[in-house]
């Protein structure tokens, strides 16, 4: 008898040991709990993007892993990769790992965040002018972290509103435009310019490809290298200012330019969430600025199609690319999450359907139960406000929704009550920074 009580007791034990593990949190009965209906939201967006990139990924397909969170994009074995690393010489693999409630959790919350730098956001951020300010500054540690601040707030003041000038679906249809050679083969231009708002990264000209790219732009991102031809970048447009976006750190040669030239173009750096090595481009980092004031996002001119050779963009010479195959991966996880949705030469139907893209229903519910078995901050509240690390009050001023705003972005105001949230970068409960109005 008593070795069945034992028998009995340690099977009692390993169940509750399953279920912790399953679950992700040591309280069955806390707010984090999974349930069943969590599990079953998980399982069906599993199910559903596996459908969906066998129905859209070109010959990709994704295979699930060790849970339903898990999956991995296989390229055809007859694929023949071009990239090698640099670093060790091994050529780009043919299988990709992602972790799709990672992906959700993550992506829902740059939907409802500002992607950029302000006043507001350092002065709240604990130790913000000491401790991330001056990383914001070219050659920052040399300010010896910003032991004198009016300096500091001297070097980022041509670049840091004191809140943010764009909000949550403030825009209706985006359209994001990468620099491939790809935009060659089809002629997307008037389809382009139909969009509420255009994104484009970089150096990449307009004039004599208006056929492809063209004619209008809203926004431009820049990496480090094309922020230092600030004054270059701003006559790429000539029929408005772009709003220029950073993504890197003000320069003092930048500074210069907007002061003396002057460069009239508003200038802003980019304030973003980490998703990891493996989505850092100035491609990724237009998308997560597009999906954080839009309501939709379509992607263009992103190398994307098989029969990849060489990385060429489409106003010069080839380059030597980057990581070609797992980008495609990504951005197709991007389209099956409902995120982006993806134009190429394969794929340039207008009325193009993504086939088995999930719903916003389900995609909420795998959300609320990603973000319950990441044990991410406020998981299993109904607040938006419960994912908020650190609240702080609002700056008094004009916001670009007192200026005047569309529908839905006044509706996203009343939900989060006023509230602006920044994302912070490498918090581990992933909450946010939330600057709540001041009345």
């Amino acid at each position: 008898m008593k070795l069945l009580q034992l028998f009995v007791i340690a099977l009692v034990s390993g169940l509750v040991a399953i279920l912790i593990y399953i679950t992700g949190v040591s309280n069955l009965d806390g707010p984090s709990y999974i349930s069943s209906e969590d599990l079953k939201a998980l399982k069906s967006l599993q199910s559903h993007f596996q459908k969906c990139v066998s129905a859209n990924g070109l010959g990709l397909q994704a295979v699930s892993g060790r849970d339903n969170c898990e999956v991995s994009l296989k390229f055809p074995s007859d694929t023949v990769p071009k990239w090698k690393d640099p670093k060790t010489g091994e050529l780009e693999g043919l299988s990709f790992d992602f972790n799709l409630c990672e992906a959700v959790a993550t992506w829902e919350q740059v939907r409802n965040s500002t992607t950029i730098l302000t006043r507001e956001f350092i002065d709240a951020l604990p130790n913000g002018w000491e401790e991330y300010a001056w990383r914001r500054i070219n050659k920052g540690v040399l300010l010896n972290q910003c032991e004198n601040r009016t300096l500091c707030m001297e070097k980022l003041s041509l670049v840091l509103p004191d809140r943010p000038p764009y909000t949550p679906r403030q825009f209706g249809r985006c359209a994001v435009i990468g620099n491939s050679g790809d935009l060659l083969k089809t002629k997307f231009g008037q389809e382009i310019d139909s969009y509420d708002a255009i994104v484009r990264e970089n150096g990449a000209p307009i004039e004599n490809f208006t056929e492809y790219v063209g004619t209008r732009s809203t926004f431009r991102l820049l990496n480090r290298g094309s922020a230092k031809a600030l004054d270059k970048v701003a006559e790429l447009y000539d029929r408005g200012k772009e709003v220029l976006i950073v993504k890197t750190t003000i320069h003092d040669i930048m500074s210069k330019m907007i002061r003396e030239i002057p460069i009239l173009n508003p200038v802003y750096l980019m304030l973003g969430a980490s998703f990891g090595s493996a989505a850092k481009g100035t491609g990724l980092k237009a998308l997560e600025f597009a999906l954080s004031i839009c309501d939709t996002v379509d992607m263009y001119g992103f190398t994307v199609d098989p029969g990849y050779k060489e990385w060429t963009r489409y106003f010069s010479e080839s380059r030597q690319g980057h990581t070609p195959l797992q980008g495609r991966a990504y951005y197709q996880m991007m389209e099956c999450l409902g995120l982006i949705k993806i134009h190429s030469p394969m794929r340039a139907d207008p009325n193009r359907i993504v086939k088995w893209a999930p719903s916003r229903s389900l995609i909420t519910a795998a959300r609320i139960a990603s973000e319950k078995l990441l044990r991410r901050v406020g998981a299993g509240s109904s607040d938006p406000l419960a994912a908020c690390s650190i609240t702080a009050k609002q700056l008094r001023g004009n916001s670009a929704l007192e200026v005047g705003s569309r529908k839905a972005a006044v509706e996203h105001k009343k939900y989060v009550r006023g509230t602006t949230m920044y994302p912070l970068e490498h918090n581990p409960g992933h909450g946010l920074l939330c600057m709540v109005p001041s009345r």
